[in-house]
């Protein structure tokens, strides 16, 4: 992905939305999902499907969709 936007920590957890502009100029959205030190880390990425007209708009989707799953890991 090309650009990393702000990251958001939560417990064990740092959640980087990841915006990728696309040709066409839309924006595709992922999330990195990291926990863990060293050799014990753990890097969750998702990518999603929906592109977005705007790198903003494709980041908050992703940090929204990467914080949902930190909280239902932590429920």
């Amino acid at each position: 992905m090309n650009t990393m936007n702000h990251n958001v920590a939560v417990g064990k957890y740092l959640v980087s939305p990841l915006t990728k502009r696309l040709d066409d100029g839309r924006y595709a959205a992922s999330v990195s999902i990291r926990s863990g030190r060293g050799s014990g880390m753990h890097d969750r990425v998702m990518r999603f499907t929906p592109l977005f007209c705007c790198n903003t708009s494709a980041a908050s989707y992703a940090t929204e969709h990467g914080l949902s799953w930190v909280h239902g890991r932590a429920s």
